[in-house]
């Protein structure tokens, strides 16, 4: 045990940081984590991607464990975005394993997605204020009804290929198309919510991945180990740092790592 943790130091410090910046935050998980892992240490991004779906779904179970004891989950959302995002995911987990042995050109592929996702990531922190104000002065152009229902579906079907493929989407591009189609939500519901439907789907793709062989155990227990007593220790932060500069922060560190996967 001993020699594992001294051959994992620099895993669990990047679950620490990772994980500190997601309890500050809420978001950061996936559009740092793999960027981490494929850049600084040199994992192969489909390994980087299955692990951090695995990562995903544990951390992200815990909280909904704790935003659910606080009634902040709306599962009538959850389920519509799940009937999207998890079909998706599944036809997306197929695909990759009919595509056999991952060449050079997939991984670049991989590599080129999970920078366009960590951009949308930041370009979703960086506008979200001024969609949501024209969100506000216009709901007459907002979906309705039915028509909402199938919007939340067609969205979840967006996110579930998006994570599938590059184990990012599911936090700050989630909760930022839900503020937007469910602009009365209060912000509690909002996180709620996009961490609860994150669970099933970073699951069934992190069990699909496992299923391809591309998911390193001792690299998501190293992983696990420093991010957990991170988060908390975040959460408890949050309430003293000012959520302007620790977005801010993030959304830099986001666009710098998205121009580097995107140009590599």
């Amino acid at each position: 045990m001993l020699e594992f943790l001294q051959g994992s130091l620099h895993y669990i410090f990047s679950g620490a940081l990772v994980g500190l910046l997601v309890g500050l935050t809420g978001v950061g998980g996936g559009s740092l984590m793999t960027p981490i892992l494929t850049l600084i240490f040199g994992v192969t991004p489909t390994t980087a991607v299955g692990t951090d779906l695995a990562f995903a779904a544990l951390t992200k179970g815990v909280g909904t464990a704790a935003h659910r004891l606080h009634g902040n989950v709306r599962w009538d959302i959850v389920g519509l975005l799940c009937a999207g995002s998890l079909t998706t995911a599944m036809a997306s987990i197929f695909t990759l394993k009919q595509l056999g042995p991952i060449s050079k050109d997939w991984v670049h592929l991989i590599t080129f997605s999970i920078g366009v996702s960590v951009l949308l990531t930041a370009l979703s922190l960086t506008v979200r204020t001024r969609i949501l104000e024209w969100v506000k002065q216009n709901p007459e152009k907002m979906p309705h009804g039915d028509r909402l229902k199938i919007t939340t579906v067609l969205i979840g079907g967006a996110i579930g290929i998006l994570v599938t493929i590059s184990s990012i989407g599911a936090g700050a591009i989630g909760a930022t198309l839900i503020l937007i189609l469910y602009p009365h939500l209060r912000t509690a519901e909002v996180a709620g919510t996009d961490i609860a439907y994150a669970v099933p789907l970073t699951a069934l793709a992190g069990l699909g991945h496992w299923w391809l062989g591309i998911v390193d155990i001792s690299l998501l227990f190293g992983l696990l180990l420093g991010s957990v007593p991170a988060i908390w220790l975040g959460a408890k932060l949050s309430s003293t740092l000012p959520e302007k500069f620790t977005r801010t922060a993030l959304t830099i560190t986001l666009l710098l790592v998205g121009i580097k996967l995107v140009t590599a």
